[in-house]
């Protein structure tokens, strides 16, 4: 009984130990996306993608989100988190122009994605509103990179920690089984 239960705790600790592997699309990389224009409500910003981003004119789905997007416009199409297809240029570079709505403010959020490659691209603008828009003169939003989700807490403490829990109840199931066995004899 004894080694079962080892092998049980051991087995445990040894799925835990070993990481699982990610599975990520693949992102245009920062150097690949610019944003520009005007941070403003009623504002235009245009977002591209350059040369090399997507494959050669493929097809790519763009997405809009972000406070007031109803207003928002893809081109001349408006927007409320819907998606607009574009076709990627024969270098496989993709400009996209998006109008702001005219009453708008907060954080706007594009993504583009490749039909064929599965490639994403992500960029990522904050606008002021109208009447802030002469305070923040210097402003232009970000650069388009992706935001921090993660922790400030390593995966390898998290995975340590998570061992130990294991490692522990195992040694106090054991413990109770030899001290059962001891009572018996």
């Amino acid at each position: 009984m004894k080694k079962l239960i080892a092998a049980v705790v051991l087995a445990g600790a040894a799925l835990l130990a070993t990481p699982a592997a990610a599975n990520a699309a693949g992102y245009a990389p920062d150097s690949n996306v610019s944003v520009s224009g005007n941070y403003v409500a009623g504002g235009v910003v245009i977002v591209n993608f350059s040369a090399g981003a997507f494959q050669n004119n493929e097809t790519v789905n763009v997405q809009i989100t972000g406070a007031g997007v109803s207003s928002a416009t893809l081109g001349a199409l408006p927007v409320t988190t819907v998606s607009k297809a574009y076709t990627a240029g024969a270098d496989g570079s993709l400009p996209v122009r998006v109008t702001l709505p005219v009453g708008g403010s907060g954080s706007y959020n594009l993504t583009a994605t490749g039909a064929t490659s599965g490639v994403v691209g992500v960029a990522s603008f904050t606008l002021a509103p109208a009447d802030a828009a002469a305070v923040a003169a210097g402003s232009n939003g970000t650069n388009g990179s992706l935001a921090f989700t993660g922790s400030t807490v390593s995966a390898l403490a998290l995975w340590v920690a998570g061992g130990a829990v294991v490692l522990g109840g195992g040694l106090l199931v054991v413990r109770g089984s030899v001290r059962r066995q001891r009572e018996t004899v």
